[in-house]
């Protein structure tokens, strides 16, 4: 079920921010809203996994809501204004996958799990009619054909990569069929990378992604979404097991939930101080000394989680890092790249996010299952060794951080243009000479 969710939004998010751009932001996003609710509405119906895993698809093209969101925002806040409502949104987006853990484990026991799905249902229909009927449309558009050959070849060697990391720890990392998945996904993604670098009408404009300040971002992207999926999956199990394994604090599912409260509660609170603090200490700052926390907070858990303050201490210091880096992160990218390709620039960003997630949490699971024998929990050095692996993905990102541009300036030096109009910096220049 997670998979196929996350092969659904990893395909759906740069076709949205595509679309975004050239049929208007607020139309996509309540298509993508409309097609959130129609999945939800399926899955709480739902009598068979076949069924489920069908819904589980058409939500997945709801993950568009955050860079369509993104990309309304940059159009029509005030300039000075874009980095801290962008540190807003960034912030509750984090805020919303926390609580959706703090919330299951009672909404499961009373009410049913059909209700995971029944209660989003409304909250997705009326934010779909309260986007219609309130937020003005964007007048930044930038006309264009949609390259759907391009979109299915993303598709293609998307669900090759993500089927191949998230099986692998059942199927075994050197089996046939996993090695054969992840050379189909290299020889995909190397051809879709020429196809889209040559089409007129690109899906992902590769001129636009070979920028400083948007690789820099995208790498630390991946790495947060490592971070914040392995740690809203993994931590509840953690504190889940009994202790007859020498560790674990064998709570149940709704404590476990509450025990990642701190880290959504830190999430919103300093994605809402980011704006502010980066004012103040500057946005690579805040970029580059978010991560650390991360360490801090699995290095934390790597050695010391014998007691429940221990867990609530570490999420919560998670929760600060996360907060600081998605807002500064998305404040950072929105600023480098031309208007008229925010959408797809913050729609691949989140793509990345949702496969460093994906990828992340494959290889903690093999991590986790070293030695491990069958039926019985994981040993408490697969848990040690997974937490490890997280500090130093985070003091990756730290590098990765270091090397985003400071300025955060919008960068259109290299030509974007598609036929039947010109790129952003021609226009400038001819603008600027009087032929226009």
């Amino acid at each position: 079920m997670l998979t196929c969710y996350l092969l659904s939004a990893a395909v759906w998010i740069p076709i949205f921010g595509r679309l975004g751009d050239a049929r208007g932001k607020k139309r996509m996003l309540v298509v993508a809203l409309a097609m959130l609710t129609l999945g939800s509405l399926i899955a709480a119906q739902a009598a068979s996994l076949p069924v489920m895993l069908a819904a589980r698809v058409v939500q997945g093209a709801g993950a568009g809501v955050l860079p369509l969101s993104f990309g309304i925002v940059r159009d029509e806040v005030p300039p000075a204004e874009v980095p801290g409502t962008i540190g807003v949104i960034s912030a509750l987006s984090g805020v919303g996958a926390g609580l959706g853990i703090v919330l299951a484990g009672p909404i499961v026991e009373h009410l049913g799990y059909h209700w995971l799905f029944w209660l989003p249902m409304v909250v997705t229909a009326a934010a779909a009619l309260g986007t219609w009927l309130l937020v003005p449309e964007s007048p930044v558009t930038s006309p264009s054909k949609i390259n759907w050959a391009a979109a299915l070849l993303l598709s293609c060697w998307l669900v090759a990569l993500l089927l191949a990391v998230s099986q692998a720890p059942q199927w075994g990392w050197l089996t046939p069929r996993v090695l054969a998945l992840i050379a189909l996904a290299a020889v995909g993604a190397v051809f879709w990378a020429r196809g889209e670098a040559r089409s007129p009408y690109p899906l992902v404009d590769m001129g636009v992604m070979r920028l400083r300040s948007v690789w820099t971002n995208n790498a630390v992207a991946f790495g947060l979404g490592v971070i914040m999926y392995v740690s809203f999956s993994f931590v509840p199990i953690f504190v889940e097991t009994q202790r007859s394994p020498g560790y674990g604090l064998g709570v149940s599912v709704t404590v476990a939930g509450l025990m990642v409260l701190p880290q959504t509660m830190s999430v919103f609170v300093m994605g809402s101080l980011a704006a502010p603090l980066a004012r103040r200490f500057g946005t690579k700052t805040l970029l580059v000394s978010a991560p650390l926390f991360a360490v801090a907070a699995f290095t934390l858990l790597a050695f010391s989680y014998r007691h429940a303050w221990e867990i609530y201490l570490a999420t919560g210091v998670l929760g600060i890092g996360v907060g600081l880096a998605f807002s500064t992160s998305s404040s950072l990218l929105a600023a480098a790249v031309p208007a008229q390709h925010t959408g797809v620039a913050l729609g691949m960003n989140a793509n990345i996010r949702t496969v460093g997630g994906a990828i992340g949490s494959a290889a903690m699971t093999s991590v986790i299952l070293v030695g491990a024998s069958a039926g019985k929990p994981p040993l408490e050095s697969g848990f040690s060794h997974g937490f490890g692996m997280l500090a130093a993905v985070g003091a990756l990102c730290v590098i990765a951080a270091a090397l985003v541009p400071a300025t955060g300036r919008r960068q259109a030096s290299i030509p974007i243009t598609y036929p039947g109009r010109m790129s952003a910096s021609s226009a400038t220049d001819s603008t600027s000479s009087g032929e226009v």
